[in-house]
């Protein structure tokens, strides 16, 4: 069926409600966006779905929501989970609470019990649900970082991670067998109440998550010598983390919490910022002033469902605030906890660190430091959950920490996803902990930069939207499939790893490997003088992604090294459009 008359079946049909009617007839002169609206059916992924809010069978609406629900519904009575309930989030976003609802409703409708937060949570404190409840699974409503016209909905399984195989396909195609929108189940609220089918929860999962954070504060004595001396400036950037990280902050000790007024509060539109995603400088401009007002140490900034954590840090020989990328607070958090556990109890000898694939090469240097094991795995912080209930399940490997570059990590196993709020938590302790021994986070930045080599990393993506956008994401990868470039800027390529065909191609030998990680669609580029370049397209955004990493013997020289490596990249891209 093409998209036209997918549009006109919409128009036509009796189980569309007036409203969506209403919002189609408003584009009915606009063939491209009956076209965007219509081409294809917004995909259930693997990570779930992703999507433009609004009517069709290309957005997020109750319809799609519905049909992705039943299709869960559906696979969950296959594996026979149905008497274990599913948890459900949801976080800021335009038309959160009404998606989580019908989720939950059509849950209810197929004789699942959905237990339902009372308002808004963060991503992290919805793994931990499903883990404490014992739910057979959990969905979360939230497209995370995305611009606001955007909503999202992510499924977790019974381990509190993200879906992965065979539980992803599975779904999926229990999914993509719904053709009809008809047959997706739906219940009433309140009969659903009556029935013990939908369950509110609330502070009886907040206190016990907020209590295994405050677990792995590994320095309290630091926190009560000089916590009240740290200055902190927070913003949730109008998301989830607003009410978490300062209660834990303030549970702790840490009394000088200062948040940006005009960003603490929840507001689907962000008004304040047009990207609402702490990697950005933009979401840190009224950090940053505020910061200098009060004199702050360091800045933190959650991303709506609260997973990712931006931060700034001072230091106090300039005074300046520098930004602190993803791989840089990842390593300064990973190297405080595992150096201050092995310094106070020790350290397990089937210790793991374990990053994904397009993190910073220091991760390893750390571990190797140690002597722990440095694990890697594919992008998405799933694929560490799914690491992780793997060492538990054989008995093989002690998880120390986990993190991947964009902005995302875990200090410990209460949860299967990355945490902005323990994160938040575990920069301020090292802040404490560093305060008494007259060293800034900025300083054990140095530090460790003197200690493993200077590495920088970046990123360059470029956005391919619509059709047109898709295709040419393909092109892009395929061209690069075919013909892998020699040299990139003044480095050799020395070997190739393409994780879709499960191979590492040695280019002096030309001897091949596999890569021993599942099948996906990334290039990667190891380079001489431990550099490198890796391209995937997003799972999540219209883009396709080009990380590279350096090594420099100094900042300058790292700077440098990083600015020419960028230009390279860039020259690649140019080569692909």
């Amino acid at each position: 069926m093409g998209y036209k008359e997918q549009y006109m079946q919409w128009l036509e049909s009796d189980y569309m409600d007036e409203a969506t009617k209403e919002e189609l007839r408003q584009i009915a002169g606009d063939e491209k966006e009956i076209e965007e609206r219509f081409y294809t059916e917004l995909e259930f992924g693997t990570a779930g779905l992703r999507g433009i809010i609004g009517a069709g069978c290309n957005r997020m609406n109750e319809y799609t929501v519905r049909k992705a629900t039943q299709g869960l519904a559906n696979y969950i009575l296959k594996v026979g989970g149905q008497d274990r309930g599913v948890a459900i989030a949801y976080d800021s976003r335009h038309m959160s609470p009404e998606f989580a609802d019908v989720a939950a409703l059509c849950l209810a409708a197929n004789g699942i019990k959905a237990y339902v937060f009372e308002s808004l949570r963060p991503t992290p404190e919805l793994s931990y649900a499903v883990r404490k409840l014992h739910t057979i699974a959990g969905i979360n409503i939230t497209a995370s970082h995305n611009p606001p016209e955007y909503n999202g909905y992510k499924v977790y399984w019974e381990d509190g991670a993200q879906i992965t195989p065979p539980h992803d396909s599975g779904i999926m195609n229990e999914v993509k067998a719904i053709s009809d929108y008809a047959v997706c189940k739906k219940m009433d609220k309140d009969a659903a109440i009556a029935a013990g089918l939908y369950q509110t929860i609330g502070a009886d999962i907040d206190d016990p998550y907020i209590e295994e954070l405050k677990k792995l504060v590994v320095h309290q004595d630091a926190i009560d010598a000089v916590g009240s001396q740290i200055k902190v400036v927070y913003t949730p950037l109008h998301g989830t983390g607003n009410i978490p990280v300062r209660r834990v902050l303030k549970e702790l000790g840490f009394t000088n919490v200062y948040v940006v007024p005009e960003q603490e509060l929840p507001d689907g539109d962000f008004p304040t910022v047009s990207y609402p995603n702490p990697e950005a400088k933009e979401a840190f401009i009224l950090g940053l002033a505020l910061a200098k007002k009060v004199d702050a140490d360091l800045v933190l900034a959650t991303d709506p469902d609260a997973d990712r954590l931006g931060v700034y840090v001072k230091d106090a020989k300039t005074g300046e605030y520098h930004p602190l990328t993803g791989n840089m607070s990842g390593c300064l958090i990973g190297d405080y906890l595992i150096g201050q556990k092995k310094e106070l109890q020790g350290l397990p000898e089937d210790g793991v660190f374990v990053r994904s694939i397009v993190s910073t090469n220091m991760a390893d240097a750390i571990a190797d430091y140690y002597g722990i094991e440095l694990v890697e795995v594919l992008t998405g912080f799933k694929f560490i959950g799914q690491k992780i209930l793997e060492m538990e399940k054989t008995g093989k490997g002690t998880y120390l920490f986990g993190m991947e570059e964009s902005y995302g990590c875990l200090t410990g196993t209460y949860a299967r996803d990355k945490d902005a709020v323990v994160a938040s938590m575990a920069l301020c302790e090292a802040a404490a902990y560093y305060k008494t021994k007259n060293m800034t986070l900025w300083d054990a930045m140095i530090a460790m930069y003197e200690r493993y080599g200077y590495y920088q990393d970046g990123i360059t993506a470029i956005t391919l939207k619509g059709i047109e956008g898709l295709e040419k994401i393909g092109q892009i990868m395929n061209t690069l499939r075919a013909e892998a470039p020699k040299e990139i800027g003044a480095y050799q390529v020395t070997a190739v790893r393409d994780y879709k065909n499960d191979t590492i191609t040695d280019i002096a030998t030309g001897a091949v490997r596999p890569t021993g990680l599942p099948s996906s669609n990334v290039l990667y580029y190891e380079l001489t003088d431990d550099a490198w370049v890796c391209v995937r397209p997003s799972g999540t955004e219209p883009k396709v992604k080009f990380y590279f990493g350096i090594k420099g013997s100094s900042l300058a020289d790292a700077d440098a090294k990083a600015e020419a490596m960028k230009a390279a990249v860039n020259a690649l891209v140019e080569k692909m459009l």
